[in-house]
């Protein structure tokens, strides 16, 4: 990977290209994300996640015996060794799901087969394996946190309805699977985000795929990254608490000059086009389920906030609403962001290595002369 120099640095890196990659393509000014050159909607309406992740790792969508193969694979890993179910239980009580993920997933490497290895077969080994170990330790924590059993995967069924299994303790609706499903294909990766980018550095040291990926769980810890639903979450919660009217309450944040999360992006000047279908998911779930005030809140600070301020809803606004209403709880929302972003992390992880060269960019000195007189 290589990085342009500039005689103007952006801060935040904002419009720097650091590199060529073939897995992801982003038009902000026409809202488009296109995996592999292969539209996002297209991917949400057609596809499933399992094809969504050979597409990632592969480079192209499976055939039908290459889906079967792939969705065994990943099944045959739905395990974890018992020193990793030990750590989720012996964790301290005050500490965050995400903070949990990290330590977990860095743990994984110790009982990884692959873990001496660094070629292009292990790593897609390793993706493969942590694909399915990371959405086994968000929904085991959870269960041992609220002092339930750990519940045994079952191997029949999708990556999404295992996991809701795995976290509810019963077997999905066909709605609800579908629903996560598409989440998932929504958020499996978005170019050089921080997250990302921090995995790539760590890999382009020739470190290994677990330390790349605890490196991205780091920087996807961060409210700038991916903390953003549950504040868009805790946000609903205070206005239903309260029982106050959404449009005035934002606007009264507003006149306080305080952010509204689940607005705006850094890439996107039009409307991020994950926010499409997540809006439709939310209010699909909200009628099904009998919790549609959430997207009804929603719905209408989104319409306020475009008028008032001129900002788009992005992915973050509209994955709070249908994330709790598939019973997932607030402080997991960035962890089952995770779930999915593992697919594209592995994915950059496995493009850089394949083609490495250190990340090493240079900063715009600011500091005192040199040499001082």
């Amino acid at each position: 990977m290589s990085s342009l120099t500039t005689t103007h640095p952006a801060k935040g890196l904002e419009g720097v290209v650091a590199t060529t990659s073939s897995i992801c393509y982003i038009d902000g000014e026409q809202g488009v994300l296109a995996y592999r050159g292969i539209d996002i909607h297209e991917l949400a309406d057609n596809a499933n996640f399992e094809e969504t992740c050979h597409l990632l790792w592969f480079g192209k969508l499976p055939t039908r015996n290459e889906l079967k193969d792939l969705r065994e694979r990943l099944a045959r890993e739905r395990q974890l060794d018992p020193a990793i179910v030990n750590l989720l239980r012996t964790a301290p009580k005050h500490i965050t799901p995400m903070d949990v993920l990290r330590t977990a997933v860095s743990a994984l490497s110790f009982y990884d087969p692959d873990q001496k290895s660094n070629d292009h077969e292990a790593n897609i080994r390793k993706a493969i394996r942590l694909t399915s170990q990371i959405a086994m330790i968000v929904a085991a924590y959870d269960r041992i946190r609220k002092g339930g059993n750990v519940v045994e995967p079952d191997r029949s069924l999708s990556h999404s309805a295992n996991f809701l299994l795995l976290l509810n303790g019963e077997r999905p609706s066909e709605t609800a699977e579908r629903a996560l499903d598409i989440a998932l294909i929504l958020h499996a990766d978005h170019e050089l985000n921080a997250s990302t980018f921090a995995a790539r550095v760590t890999a382009a040291t020739l470190s290994d795929m677990h330390s790349a990926i605890t490196s991205a769980i780091g920087a996807l810890k961060g409210p700038l990254h991916g903390g953003a639903n549950e504040a868009v979450f805790l946000m609903l919660q205070e206005i239903d608490k309260k029982g106050v009217d959404p449009v005035e309450y934002v606007r009264g944040q507003l006149a306080q000059k305080k952010k509204i999360s689940g607005f705006g992006h850094r890439v996107y000047h039009t409307e991020d086009p994950r926010a499409t279908h997540l809006r439709r998911m939310s209010r699909d779930l909200g009628n099904t389920s009998g919790q549609g005030k959430w997207f009804e809140m929603s719905s209408r600070i989104e319409q306020f906030v475009k008028s008032e301020k001129k900002l788009n809803a992005n992915v973050d606004f509209y994955s709070a609403s249908t994330y709790h209403t598939l019973g997932i709880d607030v402080d997991l929302f960035t962890p089952v962001f995770a779930v999915s972003r593992i697919s594209g992390w592995t994915a950059h992880v496995i493009e850089q290595l394949d083609d490495n060269r250190l990340i090493r960019p240079r900063a715009d000195y600011v500091g005192p002369s040199y040499p001082q007189h």
